[in-house]
């Protein structure tokens, strides 16, 4: 199966507590990629983000992490760089190397135990766990603790995860002995208010689920309300919208969820050569492809980050504005099949139901 250790150069690396149900995905890129990141949703947590955009001065970095703990899941790339520093990989300084990691985090302090976060000694065992082979998808990693469709409250929410895909992308005849196959590559870990759907059919796969009545209740609809009752659901919950559902604000006495609660990030890669300004807008377009599976995405109560690595050093066609089109298309399909992948592939824990334990849309009961 195709996945984003199909790229040259990229190595993945998980590490979890699977009592506190959190943990830490590390991509580890040991010669360097040109990198750049887009965020888009509300309530990011972030780290060496503004390293990446196009004006600043370093163009390599040597890892992205990935992490459970929110904030406090920060400190795992602090073990990445000690890991990369022991093996002299980093920006060369004239007092030593500096590994450059960048990081992002979801919020699942409230899956398993809220005092255990993924930290510097996590952070150090993915990296020493890492390596080219295909990574583990589902609860593995920062996908442990991680669930969605959680706009209906939290007692509606299935399991998220960590998910991967490649696409491959045949190079000008002229290059493809010399160069290679070129692959678009993508991890994502899904954490997301909003439902995973079928881009195709429009089916929700997971999302805020009803346990009761066994029915996903369309997670847009709390913004909406429902175009009938089949779109809704039903059973304990009602359609009137956001702003007068407990924990969206707009009545008195309500507040709004805590920040950075709900988040989906990804890495995409690609092993043709990318300047700084193009892999910022691989990371711009690579976002479509949550937009296509996840509803609603971006919102207020997300910390959506994509970020994006370049490994190689040859193009794709030669024409810079054309290389970035397809590659960013690429990575939007590679994105929104990672997301997929991830709440497919996860298993139910601590009583949060997966994709795998519900019926499809089509098989749920009507009201």
């Amino acid at each position: 199966m195709p996945g984003i250790t199909d790229v040259p150069g990229v190595l993945v690396g998980h590490a979890q507590d699977d009592l506190a149900l959190t943990g830490c995905t590390v991509v580890l890129t040991m010669g360097g990629a040109v990198a750049g990141v887009d965020v888009r949703g509300s309530a990011p947590g972030t780290r060496e983000t503004d390293l990446m955009r196009p004006c600043n001065l370093v163009e390599r970095v040597h890892a992205v992490v990935l992490a459970g703990g929110s904030a406090y899941g920060l400190d795992a790339a602090c073990g990445v760089m000690q890991f990369l520093e022991e093996r002299g990989v980093g920006f060369a300084t004239g007092a030593g190397v500096v590994p450059i990691v960048g990081a992002a985090v979801i919020f699942d302090l409230d899956i398993g135990d809220p005092r255990v976060r993924p930290d510097k000694n996590m952070g150090y065992e993915a990296c020493a766990a890492a390596s080219p082979a295909l990574p583990a998808e589902g609860n593995a990693g920062a996908g442990l603790g991680a669930t969605v469709g959680k706009a209906w409250g939290a007692q509606h929410a299935m399991k998220g995860g960590v998910g991967t895909w490649a696409v491959r992308l045949e190079r000008p005849t002229r290059d493809r002995d010399e160069d290679g196959p070129l692959v678009v590559g993508a991890i994502a870990v899904v954490n997301a208010l909003g439902d995973v759907v079928d881009a195709d059919s429009g089916e929700v796969v997971a999302g805020a689920y009803d346990r009761g009545a066994k029915r996903f209740l369309r997670a847009a609809s709390r913004a909406t309300g429902p175009a009938d009752d089949e779109a809704c659901g039903g059973g304990d919950g009602d359609a009137s919208g956001f702003a007068a559902r407990p924990g969206f604000g707009g009545s008195a006495g309500q507040s709004a969820p805590p920040f950075g609660t709900n988040t989906t990030l990804a890495v995409v890669a690609t092993n043709a050569s990318l300047d700084k300004e193009g892999a910022n807008k691989m990371a711009q377009m690579a976002h479509d492809g949550l937009a296509r599976v996840i509803r609603p995405v971006h919102t207020m109560y997300d910390g959506d980050v994509v970020f994006a690595l370049s490994t190689g050093d040859a193009p794709f066609t030669g024409d810079k504005a054309a290389d970035i089109t397809f590659l960013g298309a690429a990575a939007a399909d590679a994105v929104a099949k990672a997301v997929l992948r991830a709440v497919t592939a996860a298993v139910s824990v601590a009583g949060i139901p997966a994709a795998r334990d519900v019926p499809s849309r089509r098989q749920q009961p009507r009201r």
